[in-house]
């Protein structure tokens, strides 16, 4: 007997009929309307519930599962989820697809219409929240016991809209209609405090009882994590913040002060409202940091009810759970762990130490220092006044350590410290997050390798055998057989079944198809069909894509000079055999960081003056795709012909942009940073434009005084006139900001990397001219893609990071 039949419950139907009749009891018992009077949301609210309903079938029987086999856990804490919209998803994941385009025709829609008005969760902005929603799928399909956590934001990053060619941001309420993936559990909430004081225990030397000044409440829900040709259903729980009972002034209502009746209720709200609330003040700040504790002591708590249900024994506590910190954002749960051990379970100082530190492990994503977060010592102290007390133990402990293993170097001392002395006292996370964890990794190889010699130098002589790689991945079933279901099928036909789906190593055999002339002509033709889809421009342009967060180590400015260098070519000899291009650029910049504000003012004021221009429009165009998202970019990866990644060697970590570009087919410009050695070096040298500097020749130049970025502006006459455009107003007189950074400091060595960038793009306009060319090189890079799966990403930590086996949750048989 299955669980199901254990308790009663009628199975759900299989058949379209059984189907169709599941959806109508929805639409008439849940949703409360009739199919005469449904309205489009009606249906797609109807229908993800219906769908909802299998996936939670087979989340019952991965918790029975799991509870029978009291497993090791895996728990991902992050900042960020940018899981993508639900429906056409978990329609293919649950195997559901066809059923449901027949079924909807009962309520006068088609599935495409519903699909339509899914909206994607507003859970992340970037690369981090990509990776996570990767990470989160790929443990699921490979049926590793997994909990991600995060929260529940009320509004995501922004909503970006392009106003007189400059990013203009506003709330991204993607909730407001409410969210059929999500199950609220207001009966799990959590308690969290803030501010108040610590008092000694009698007795104990590392012992305190915390006092806060103020109190939120956590609350719960849950969407379902499916994995993909396997029952398992994992969950990502997001914490949403409440006011307390107490919040609320029912003495300050009644006398007509409402603002001030809610005011408490209104501020612990606000830690949940928006992601990344600007840090530009001491407020923003604080609430930063009241965020980020905010998720890891939720989290913890949950951890531990969920750790208690079937152990009781602290000493197991490691060996049933690992905690991966993604990113220096979740770093203070060290310091929580250790405070509920100590102060709330009372076990001792150093069997809680051992405890959190073979239970944690750190993901490092970045080279920028300024990334590696940081925080006032006076913030903590006002806002975490327990946690700064944890932090001053821990690091004194660790200090005695390293005094011990290099007696007498104080300078070490002083480098290894997590309190920063000079010139401010501040507590450094990443230093928290490699002394309180069992593992760090980078996330490409050159990344790992240069945190092992440069940024966290020190610690890597300490612990060298603590510091590991683990190569990021992507989730193939959203990035090509959702986003490019053309290419898919041809690649299924090819392969002779869809087991690449969830073997990625598989795509090598479309080596073997890369000279057949009519593979190579079906694979053109697949691209030319998504690009009139894309709609961005003519499709028989070499459409060049650079979609990524905007930032100046990432270089917009230098494939913007080039798009100038091509202006001035073009101008210069109208009758000249140019190769066609459109140029799309799509990615936001931080609210506040206004020189990469600069840069899409600059982009927009370029593209504009080239579709004015009657000489230069017909061969180039240039496109700035707004409110870039996950949507947003499953329609244009399948669409692209050229991947820009062009970052500066040794500031990328990995990337991931370049691998779901080079899976469906882009060929690959970029320098040897991040992931691109990693992508250059499988789907091989001569299918990869590569140029400028590497990690060693960039570092060796900007550090040894020599360089000066005017140099290269007098002595390369192309450079010279693109600058000279932008400064004498060309471009509707946008642009000073951006040409002045470039010839002062140039911080990123942009025209250091000009002429070689230039070089590489004329020759990508060589190899674009011989299309049967290109396109073998397209095939040979999607063929040799499957290394940057997120299922061997997965492996990669189950095996050495994590040390979890998988648990399969059998199949329904009924």
């Amino acid at each position: 007997m299955d669980l199901r039949q254990g308790l009663g419950l009628r199975r759900l139907g299989r058949t379209a009929d059984e189907f169709q009749q599941d959806l109508l009891s929805t639409l008439y018992y849940r949703r409360g309307t009739t199919v005469e009077s449904a309205s489009a949301r009606d249906a797609y609210e109807t229908l993800s519930l219906t769908v909802r309903d299998r996936l939670a079938e087979r989340r019952a029987r991965t918790a029975a599962a799991h509870f029978a086999t009291n497993p090791r856990w895996v728990y991902y804490l992050s900042a960020e989820y940018l899981l993508g919209a639900q429906l056409e998803q978990n329609l293919l994941y649950s195997g559901t697809g066809e059923l449901a385009a027949e079924a909807v025709k009962t309520l006068g829609f088609t599935l495409e219409e519903l699909e339509g008005l899914d909206i994607e969760p507003g859970l992340g902005n970037g690369g981090l929240g990509r990776l996570a929603a990767c990470l989160v799928d790929a443990m699921a399909t490979r049926d590793i016991p997994a909990v991600g956590y995060g929260i529940r934001y009320d509004f995501g990053i922004f909503k970006q809209s392009i106003s007189g060619g400059a990013q203009a941001e506003c709330p991204d309420d993607w909730a407001f209609q409410g969210n059929p993936w999500e199950f609220p559990a207001p009966d799990d909430r959590q308690t969290v405090g803030f501010y108040g004081h610590t008092e000694p225990v009698p007795g104990s030397q590392t012992r305190k009882r915390w006092i806060p000044g103020e109190v939120v409440l956590g609350e719960p829900s849950h969407m379902l994590v499916p994995g993909y040709g396997t029952e398992t259903v994992n969950i990502v729980r997001l914490w949403r913040a409440r006011g307390s009972e107490a919040s609320f002034d029912l003495s300050r209502f009644s006398a007509g002060q409402y603002a001030e009746a809610v005011q408490e209720a209104v501020r612990a709200e606000n830690i949940s409202k928006v992601l990344y609330p600007d840090d530009s003040t001491e407020l923003g700040r604080e609430l930063r940091l009241k965020q980020q504790y905010f998720l890891c002591s939720c989290s913890l708590r949950d951890i531990i009810r969920r750790f208690r249900l079937r152990n009781s024994d602290w000493s197991d506590f490691a060996d049933k759970t690992v905690i991966q910190l993604n990113d220096t954002h979740p770093t203070i749960a060290i310091a929580e762990l250790m405070r509920l051990l100590v102060d709330e379970y009372e076990l001792e100082w150093d069997q809680a130490w051992s405890i959190t530190r073979r239970t944690f492990a750190y993901t490092c994503h970045t080279l920028l220092p300024e990334a590696l977060e940081t925080w006032p010592v006076h913030v903590f102290e006002r806002l975490l006044p327990r946690h700064l007390e944890i932090i001053y133990l821990i690091n004194m402990f660790f200090l005695r350590e390293v005094e011990e293993r290099f007696p007498g170097d104080t300078d070490r001392l002083r480098r290894m410290s997590i309190i920063q002395e000079e010139p401010e006292r501040r507590v450094r996370m990443a230093h928290l997050a490699v002394v309180g964890t069992e593992a760090v990794n980078g996330v490409a190889e050159l990344h790992s390798k240069l945190l092992r010699e440069t940024v966290l130098n020190d610690f890597a002589d300490l612990w060298p055998a603590k510091f590991q790689n683990v190569t990021n991945g992507i989730s193939p079933r959203r990035f090509i057989k959702i986003a490019n279901p053309r290419l898919s099928d041809l690649i299924t036909e090819g392969l002779g079944g869809e087991g690449w789906l969830s073997d990625l190593d598989q795509l090598a055999g479309l080596e073997a198809l890369a000279d057949d002339a009519s593979f190579l002509e079906r694979w053109r033709a697949i691209k030319r069909a998504n690009k009139v889809d894309l709609a961005a421009g003519d499709p028989d342009s070499l459409t060049d894509v650079m979609i990524k967060r905007f930032h100046e180590y990432k270089r917009q400015q230098l494939k913007l000079l080039h798009i100038i260098t091509l202006y001035h070519r073009i101008r210069n000899d109208p009758g000249g055999d140019w190769v066609p291009r459109t140029v799309l650029f799509a990615g936001k910049a931080a609210p506040a960081y206004h020189a990469a504000k600069d840069i899409i003012r600059l982009i927009n004021a370029v593209g504009s003056t080239i579709a004015a221009d009657p000489v230069v429009s017909p061969y180039l165009k240039v496109v700035f795709a707004e409110n870039y998202n996950v949507t947003l970019a499953e329609r244009i990866i399948p669409a692209a012909d050229l991947s820009e990644q062009i970052s500066l060697a040794g500031k990328e970590a990995s990337g991931t942009g370049n691998m779901k570009l080079a899976l469906n087919g882009a060929l690959t410009i970029g320098t040897l940073d991040g992931a691109n050695i990693e992508i250059r070096a499988r789907v091989g040298a001569d299918n990869f434009f590569l140029f400028g500097l590497d990690a060693f020749q960039a570092a060796e130049l900007r550090y040894s005084g020599q360089y000066r970025a005017r140099d290269n502006y007098e002595r390369d006459g192309e450079l010279r006139a693109a600058i000279d455009a932008i400064q004498s107003g060309a471009f509707g007189g946008v642009g000073h900001e951006v040409a002045g950074s470039l010839l002062g400091w140039d911080e990123y060595l942009t025209l250091a990397d000009y002429r070689a960038y230039v070089d590489c793009q004329d020759h990508v306009d060589r190899v674009w001219r011989d299309q049967a060319t290109w396109s073998r090189m397209s095939v040979l890079n999607t063929a040799h893609s499957g290394f940057f799966s997120a299922d061997r990403t997965v492996s990669d930590y189950a095996a050495r990071i994590w040390r979890v086996a998988p648990v399969p949750v059998p199949r329904d048989e009924d």
